[in-house]
């Protein structure tokens, strides 16, 4: 169950209402409220319920839009651009080919970026092939499928494999994002499926501490 007290920004995003949404994060910041949980029960509750209403009513780009830039106004006051120097391992995120959605994804660049880690961006529509190179030419440790629509699940399938062909053996692909998440890691290929995107953080330092 949401925290009563997120209501009011849960409300001001799905109005696309950035001045309204900043004002009740900061709000709730003030008040002691984690930036995760912000983001978690605030920020995904709110991108929920748009994802189920574009389901089952008439596809509104404009509304979709006015909430992603609601979102992001929040997104960076709570982790604004001046985020520490990278100290950790490359993350190459993308959405993939067919999959013109890049709110999730941003959200989980910004965010990792601000975690420390270095953010490589494949790109919304991204090929899988395009992705692999980036990651390889990157050095990347990890990357991070954000998926909103389910007909992207094949080619996330195909992401381990081609990875595995192209000699990048030790490469993480995690998952997540409205379409993905409702999968397990074994349907998907892939070694994690995240409920959001400081799950998938918190798996990365696991991996990290593993001897």
């Amino acid at each position: 169950m949401t925290n009563p007290s997120l209501n009011p920004l849960i409300d001001a995003l799905l109005e696309g209402d950035q001045a309204r949404a900043v004002a009740e994060a900061t709000s709730l910041r003030g008040a002691g409220l984690a930036d995760e949980q912000a983001v978690i029960d605030g920020i995904e509750t709110a991108m929920g319920r748009l994802d189920a209403k574009c389901t089952v009513e008439q596809f509104n780009l404009l509304e979709i839009m006015l909430v992603g830039r609601a979102v992001m106004g929040v997104i960076k006051t709570l982790y604004p651009d001046s985020a520490p120097a990278a100290t950790r391992e490359t993350v190459v995120v993308a959405s993939l080919e067919g999959d013109v959605h890049d709110l999730g994804k941003n959200i989980v660049r910004t965010i990792m970026t601000a975690k420390g880690y270095r953010v490589v961006d494949g790109g919304k529509d991204c090929p899988v092939e395009n992705l692999i190179e980036t990651a390889a030419r990157e050095q990347a440790a990890i990357i991070c499928i954000s998926g909103l629509i389910t007909t992207v699940v094949p080619l996330v399938r195909s992401v381990r494999p081609l990875a595995r062909s192209r000699g990048l053996a030790g490469l993480k692909v995690a998952a997540g994002g409205a379409a993905l998440k409702q999968s397990s890691a074994e349907s998907l290929n892939v070694d994690y499926v995240g409920d959001s995107v400081f799950d998938i953080i918190h798996y990365l330092e696991r991996e990290q501490e593993k001897p």
